[in-house]
């Protein structure tokens, strides 16, 4: 059976995400996922400290931002720098062992690749939860993967526990990380998933606030 990862998930660790630990493994397991990829703004910290509090499968990441938008890290467990060209991010990226995914790269109002998306990426996220307009951005992005010939995933970018799951790619691997994101670069993953609900965003939207201020 192909495993079931949502590929995008932020924690508290991430200044602008609810999600707990607690929330993070509840939420995950209601929908069936077999593993998550914990996805921060710019961290690699939180990835170890919640991944030694739960045997539920955390597949270490990060999202970086670079001068020209937001990159995914998969399988990585250091950190990438901040604000470096596109190249220079992937090539880091790469040396940490890890592989690269254009998140969101085709969405309104979020930091996206756009015009420097190129086939030295491992793969697109073809599907993600959070974006808007959410079938133009899936129609778009899955045609921009299949230019490039490179692999499409799916996560939700959650930012509050009830989100997660929305989105999830299902992956023909062994739970283990090296396998996952081997095979994902290979190809051998199915991107899945639909927009996350007005209503679950806007009390995000709210929590979120509150919780800055």
């Amino acid at each position: 059976m192909p495993l079931k990862i949502d590929l995008h998930v932020h924690t508290y660790y991430s200044y602008d995400s609810l999600i707990s630990s607690e929330e993070l493994v509840f939420y995950a397991r209601k929908r069936g996922l077999d593993g998550v990829a914990i996805t921060d703004h710019d961290k690699v910290d939180g990835v170890s400290k919640i991944a030694k509090e739960t045997d539920f499968f955390i597949l270490p990441g990060i999202e970086v931002s670079t001068l020209n938008g937001h990159v995914i890290g998969l399988n990585v467990q250091e950190q990438i720098p901040q604000k470096l060209s596109v190249g220079e991010t992937l090539d880091r990226i790469h040396e940490a062992g890890g592989i690269a995914v254009a998140c969101h790269p085709t969405a309104f109002l979020k930091q996206s690749i756009g015009k420097n998306l190129n086939s030295k990426f491992d793969a697109v996220e073809v599907i993600n939860a959070s974006a808007f307009p959410f079938q133009h951005y899936v129609r778009k992005s899955k045609q921009i993967a299949s230019d490039l010939g490179i692999a499409g995933v799916a996560g939700s970018d959650a930012h509050y526990g009830p989100e997660i799951g929305c989105a999830y790619t299902l992956i023909d691997a062994e739970l283990e990380a090296e396998n996952i994101v081997k095979a994902i670069s290979n190809g051998l993953c199915q991107p899945f998933g639909k927009a996350i609900p007005l209503k679950t965003r806007l009390k995000r939207e709210f929590l979120v606030f509150r919780k800055k201020f």
